[in-house]
Protein backbone atom coordinates (compact mmCIF):
# COMPACT_ATOMS: atom_id res chain seq x y z
CA UNK A 1 0.00 0.00 0.00
CA UNK A 2 1.31 3.43 -0.95
CA UNK A 3 1.61 6.00 1.83
CA UNK A 4 2.31 9.69 1.29
CA UNK A 5 3.21 12.48 3.69
CA UNK A 6 2.15 16.10 3.24
CA UNK A 7 1.33 19.25 5.18
CA UNK A 8 -2.04 19.25 6.89
CA UNK A 9 -5.08 20.81 5.26
CA UNK A 10 -8.21 22.03 7.05
CA UNK A 11 -10.08 18.89 6.05
CA UNK A 12 -7.49 16.74 7.83
CA UNK A 13 -8.40 17.99 11.32
CA UNK A 14 -10.88 15.24 12.14
CA UNK A 15 -8.55 12.48 10.90
CA UNK A 16 -5.63 14.01 12.77
CA UNK A 17 -7.68 14.07 15.98
CA UNK A 18 -8.84 10.48 15.45
CA UNK A 19 -5.26 9.22 15.14
CA UNK A 20 -4.13 11.19 18.17
CA UNK A 21 -6.97 9.76 20.28
CA UNK A 22 -6.17 6.22 19.12
CA UNK A 23 -2.44 6.55 19.80
CA UNK A 24 -2.76 8.66 22.96
CA UNK A 25 -6.10 7.89 24.60
CA UNK A 26 -5.01 9.78 27.73
CA UNK A 27 -4.88 13.14 25.95
CA UNK A 28 -7.71 15.32 24.68
CA UNK A 29 -7.82 15.87 20.93
CA UNK A 30 -10.60 17.46 18.89
CA UNK A 31 -10.77 18.72 15.34
CA UNK A 32 -11.69 22.19 16.59
CA UNK A 33 -8.68 22.28 18.92
CA UNK A 34 -6.25 21.20 16.20
CA UNK A 35 -7.55 23.68 13.66
CA UNK A 36 -7.17 26.40 16.30
CA UNK A 37 -3.62 25.32 17.16
CA UNK A 38 -2.57 25.31 13.52
CA UNK A 39 -4.07 28.73 12.87
CA UNK A 40 -2.48 30.30 15.97
CA UNK A 41 0.99 28.80 15.91
CA UNK A 42 3.71 31.32 16.75
CA UNK A 43 5.56 32.33 13.55
CA UNK A 44 8.94 31.83 15.25
CA UNK A 45 8.07 28.19 15.96
CA UNK A 46 8.17 27.30 12.24
CA UNK A 47 5.41 24.83 13.03
CA UNK A 48 4.66 22.26 10.36
CA UNK A 49 1.97 19.70 11.23
CA UNK A 50 2.11 16.69 8.91
CA UNK A 51 -0.16 13.81 8.04
CA UNK A 52 0.50 10.41 6.50
CA UNK A 53 -2.26 9.19 4.18
CA UNK A 54 -3.12 6.01 2.32
CA UNK A 55 -4.08 5.96 -1.35
CA UNK A 56 -7.74 6.53 -0.44
CA UNK A 57 -6.81 9.62 1.64
CA UNK A 58 -7.25 8.00 5.05
CA UNK A 59 -5.15 9.74 7.69
CA UNK A 60 -3.11 7.04 9.43
CA UNK A 61 -0.26 9.04 10.96
CA UNK A 62 0.45 12.51 12.32
CA UNK A 63 3.43 14.65 13.27
CA UNK A 64 3.70 17.81 15.34
CA UNK A 65 6.86 19.61 14.27
CA UNK A 66 8.22 22.91 15.60
CA UNK A 67 11.19 24.88 16.82
CA UNK A 68 11.21 25.65 20.56
CA UNK A 69 11.01 29.42 20.12
CA UNK A 70 10.15 29.91 23.81
CA UNK A 71 13.26 28.08 25.08
CA UNK A 72 16.21 30.10 26.40
CA UNK A 73 18.63 28.23 24.10
CA UNK A 74 18.34 28.39 20.29
CA UNK A 75 18.47 25.45 17.91
CA UNK A 76 16.02 23.11 19.66
CA UNK A 77 13.58 21.23 17.46
CA UNK A 78 10.61 19.14 18.53
CA UNK A 79 8.87 16.35 16.67
CA UNK A 80 6.18 14.07 18.01
CA UNK A 81 5.04 11.37 15.61
CA UNK A 82 2.08 9.06 16.15
CA UNK A 83 0.59 6.36 13.93
CA UNK A 84 -2.82 4.77 14.25
CA UNK A 85 -2.14 1.50 16.14
CA UNK A 86 -4.33 -0.36 13.65
CA UNK A 87 -2.27 0.93 10.69
CA UNK A 88 1.29 0.31 11.80
CA UNK A 89 3.80 -1.43 9.58
CA UNK A 90 3.03 0.57 6.43
CA UNK A 91 5.99 2.95 6.71
CA UNK A 92 3.99 6.00 7.78
CA UNK A 93 6.11 6.65 10.85
CA UNK A 94 9.39 6.52 8.95
CA UNK A 95 8.15 8.95 6.30
CA UNK A 96 6.85 11.36 8.94
CA UNK A 97 10.07 11.30 10.95
CA UNK A 98 12.25 11.84 7.88
CA UNK A 99 10.16 14.77 6.66
CA UNK A 100 10.07 16.33 10.14
CA UNK A 101 13.82 16.01 10.64
CA UNK A 102 14.55 17.59 7.27
CA UNK A 103 12.24 20.51 8.04
CA UNK A 104 13.83 21.16 11.42
CA UNK A 105 17.37 20.91 10.07
CA UNK A 106 16.50 23.47 7.39
CA UNK A 107 15.23 25.80 10.16
CA UNK A 108 18.54 25.67 12.03
CA UNK A 109 17.74 23.04 14.65
CA UNK A 110 20.83 21.33 16.06
CA UNK A 111 19.15 19.25 18.77
CA UNK A 112 15.92 17.30 18.33
CA UNK A 113 13.57 16.15 21.07
CA UNK A 114 10.76 13.65 20.66
CA UNK A 115 8.35 11.95 23.04
CA UNK A 116 8.19 8.19 22.42
CA UNK A 117 5.72 5.77 23.99
CA UNK A 118 7.55 3.44 26.36
CA UNK A 119 7.16 0.30 24.27
CA UNK A 120 10.06 -1.88 23.00
CA UNK A 121 9.26 -1.36 19.32
CA UNK A 122 9.01 2.41 19.65
CA UNK A 123 12.13 2.77 21.76
CA UNK A 124 14.11 0.49 19.48
CA UNK A 125 13.08 2.49 16.42
CA UNK A 126 14.14 5.78 18.04
CA UNK A 127 17.50 4.41 19.09
CA UNK A 128 18.23 2.99 15.62
CA UNK A 129 17.74 6.52 14.25
CA UNK A 130 20.34 7.91 16.64
CA UNK A 131 18.08 9.16 19.44
CA UNK A 132 19.10 8.61 23.06
CA UNK A 133 16.65 8.31 25.99
CA UNK A 134 16.33 11.14 28.46
CA UNK A 135 13.61 11.77 31.07
CA UNK A 136 10.28 9.96 31.39
CA UNK A 137 6.73 11.13 31.98
CA UNK A 138 3.47 9.46 32.90
CA UNK A 139 -0.04 9.72 31.54
CA UNK A 140 -2.42 9.46 34.50
CA UNK A 141 -6.13 8.67 34.55
CA UNK A 142 -8.77 9.16 37.25
CA UNK A 143 -12.29 7.71 37.21
CA UNK A 144 -14.43 10.62 38.36
CA UNK A 145 -17.40 8.32 38.95
CA UNK A 146 -15.50 6.39 41.64
CA UNK A 147 -15.22 9.16 44.20
CA UNK A 148 -12.87 11.98 45.18
CA UNK A 149 -11.23 13.13 48.40
CA UNK A 150 -13.70 15.30 50.33
CA UNK A 151 -13.62 19.05 49.91
CA UNK A 152 -12.04 21.02 52.71
CA UNK A 153 -12.63 24.61 53.73
CA UNK A 154 -9.87 26.98 52.55
CA UNK A 155 -7.47 28.23 55.25
CA UNK A 156 -7.95 31.70 56.67
CA UNK A 157 -7.07 34.39 54.16
CA UNK A 158 -7.45 32.02 51.18
CA UNK A 159 -10.25 32.29 48.64
CA UNK A 160 -10.84 29.76 45.87
CA UNK A 161 -12.27 31.22 42.66
CA UNK A 162 -12.63 30.23 39.02
CA UNK A 163 -10.66 31.70 36.14
CA UNK A 164 -13.83 33.49 35.08
CA UNK A 165 -13.14 35.93 37.93
CA UNK A 166 -10.20 37.18 35.85
CA UNK A 167 -12.05 37.53 32.56
CA UNK A 168 -11.66 41.32 32.53
CA UNK A 169 -7.90 41.09 33.15
CA UNK A 170 -6.26 37.64 32.87
CA UNK A 171 -2.74 39.00 33.39
CA UNK A 172 -2.51 37.77 37.03
CA UNK A 173 -3.22 34.24 35.80
CA UNK A 174 -0.55 34.66 33.12
CA UNK A 175 1.97 35.74 35.76
CA UNK A 176 1.10 32.69 37.86
CA UNK A 177 1.39 30.38 34.86
CA UNK A 178 4.78 31.88 33.94
CA UNK A 179 6.10 31.51 37.50
CA UNK A 180 5.10 27.85 37.78
CA UNK A 181 6.21 26.94 34.26
CA UNK A 182 9.67 28.41 34.84
CA UNK A 183 10.75 25.61 37.17
CA UNK A 184 8.69 22.74 35.83
CA UNK A 185 10.94 19.67 35.29
CA UNK A 186 11.85 19.47 31.60
CA UNK A 187 14.73 18.86 29.19
CA UNK A 188 13.73 22.04 27.37
CA UNK A 189 12.97 24.94 29.75
CA UNK A 190 10.15 27.26 28.74
CA UNK A 191 9.99 30.98 29.35
CA UNK A 192 6.51 32.49 29.19
CA UNK A 193 7.12 36.14 28.38
CA UNK A 194 4.67 36.87 25.55
CA UNK A 195 1.39 37.84 27.20
CA UNK A 196 -0.40 38.58 23.93
CA UNK A 197 0.45 35.14 22.52
CA UNK A 198 -0.51 33.43 25.80
CA UNK A 199 -3.82 35.28 25.82
CA UNK A 200 -4.52 34.19 22.26
CA UNK A 201 -3.38 30.57 22.45
CA UNK A 202 -3.87 29.52 26.10
CA UNK A 203 -6.54 31.70 27.68
CA UNK A 204 -8.72 31.64 24.56
CA UNK A 205 -7.94 28.04 23.60
CA UNK A 206 -11.11 26.07 22.71
CA UNK A 207 -10.34 23.36 25.29
CA UNK A 208 -9.64 25.81 28.13
CA UNK A 209 -12.52 25.61 30.59
CA UNK A 210 -12.54 28.82 32.64
CA UNK A 211 -15.43 27.60 34.77
CA UNK A 212 -13.34 24.65 35.95
CA UNK A 213 -9.91 26.29 36.03
CA UNK A 214 -9.45 27.10 39.71
CA UNK A 215 -7.27 29.71 41.41
CA UNK A 216 -6.34 29.96 45.08
CA UNK A 217 -6.04 33.61 46.09
CA UNK A 218 -4.15 34.58 49.25
CA UNK A 219 -4.96 38.01 50.65
CA UNK A 220 -6.00 39.13 47.17
CA UNK A 221 -2.94 37.68 45.39
CA UNK A 222 -3.29 34.67 43.00
CA UNK A 223 -1.03 32.07 44.61
CA UNK A 224 -1.83 28.68 43.06
CA UNK A 225 -3.99 27.32 40.28
CA UNK A 226 -5.13 24.24 38.44
CA UNK A 227 -5.84 24.80 34.75
CA UNK A 228 -8.64 22.71 33.29
CA UNK A 229 -9.45 21.53 29.78
CA UNK A 230 -12.60 19.74 28.63
CA UNK A 231 -13.62 18.30 25.27
CA UNK A 232 -17.40 18.24 25.63
CA UNK A 233 -17.33 14.42 25.67
CA UNK A 234 -17.12 13.94 29.43
CA UNK A 235 -13.33 14.10 29.47
CA UNK A 236 -11.39 16.54 31.66
CA UNK A 237 -7.65 17.19 31.66
CA UNK A 238 -5.37 19.24 33.86
CA UNK A 239 -3.16 21.50 31.78
CA UNK A 240 -1.00 22.81 34.66
CA UNK A 241 -1.22 22.75 38.42
CA UNK A 242 1.26 24.83 40.36
CA UNK A 243 2.02 27.33 43.08
CA UNK A 244 4.02 30.54 42.94
CA UNK A 245 7.34 30.11 44.80
CA UNK A 246 6.43 32.46 47.64
CA UNK A 247 3.35 30.42 48.58
CA UNK A 248 4.64 26.85 48.35
CA UNK A 249 4.40 24.33 51.16
CA UNK A 250 0.87 25.30 52.16
CA UNK A 251 -1.13 22.76 50.12
CA UNK A 252 -2.67 25.40 47.88
CA UNK A 253 -2.14 23.52 44.60
CA UNK A 254 -3.82 20.44 46.07
CA UNK A 255 -6.69 22.63 47.29
CA UNK A 256 -7.20 24.22 43.88
CA UNK A 257 -7.06 20.90 42.04
CA UNK A 258 -9.49 19.23 44.43
CA UNK A 259 -12.03 22.00 43.96
CA UNK A 260 -11.59 21.83 40.19
CA UNK A 261 -12.08 18.05 40.12
CA UNK A 262 -15.25 18.26 42.22
CA UNK A 263 -16.61 20.93 39.89
CA UNK A 264 -15.70 18.80 36.87
CA UNK A 265 -17.64 15.84 38.24
CA UNK A 266 -20.62 18.06 39.02
CA UNK A 267 -20.47 19.33 35.42
CA UNK A 268 -20.80 15.78 34.06
CA UNK A 269 -17.18 14.83 33.42
CA UNK A 270 -16.51 11.13 33.99
CA UNK A 271 -12.77 10.84 33.30
CA UNK A 272 -9.86 13.04 34.35
CA UNK A 273 -6.39 12.98 32.81
CA UNK A 274 -3.09 14.61 33.59
CA UNK A 275 0.58 14.28 32.76
CA UNK A 276 3.41 13.99 35.26
CA UNK A 277 7.17 14.13 34.89
CA UNK A 278 8.51 10.92 36.41
CA UNK A 279 10.93 12.92 38.59
CA UNK A 280 8.32 15.34 39.96
CA UNK A 281 7.77 13.51 43.23
CA UNK A 282 5.60 16.12 44.96
CA UNK A 283 3.09 16.27 42.10
CA UNK A 284 3.08 12.48 41.75
CA UNK A 285 2.22 12.23 45.45
CA UNK A 286 -0.62 14.71 45.06
CA UNK A 287 -2.06 12.84 42.08
CA UNK A 288 -1.78 9.51 43.89
CA UNK A 289 -3.71 11.08 46.79
CA UNK A 290 -6.50 11.99 44.37
CA UNK A 291 -6.60 8.41 43.07
CA UNK A 292 -4.94 8.85 39.67
CA UNK A 293 -3.38 5.73 38.18
CA UNK A 294 -0.63 5.49 35.58
CA UNK A 295 -2.12 4.67 32.18
CA UNK A 296 0.99 4.90 30.01
CA UNK A 297 4.57 6.13 30.00
CA UNK A 298 6.46 8.23 27.49
CA UNK A 299 10.22 8.66 27.21
CA UNK A 300 11.83 11.86 25.95
CA UNK A 301 14.43 11.04 23.30
CA UNK A 302 17.10 13.44 22.07
CA UNK A 303 19.31 13.49 18.98
CA UNK A 304 22.10 15.89 18.03
CA UNK A 305 22.24 16.91 14.37
CA UNK A 306 25.43 17.46 12.41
Amino acid sequence: MTVIVRDVRPEDAEGFARVRRAALPHMLATAEQLAFDWAHAHPDSHGRPLVALTEDCEVIGTAQVSVAHDAPEPGIGRLNVYVDPARRGLGAGTLLVRTAEEHLAERGATTLYSWVLDEPANRGYAERRGYAPSRSAYFLRLDLTAGLPPLQAPPAGVEVVTAEEFAADPRPVFALDAATTADEPSDVPTELDDYAHWLETVWNHPLHDRALTTVAVVDGVPAAFSAAQTDGLGRYATGMTGTAPAFRGRGLAKLAKNVSLHRARAAGCVEAFTGNDAENGPMLAINKWFGYEIGATEVRYVRALG
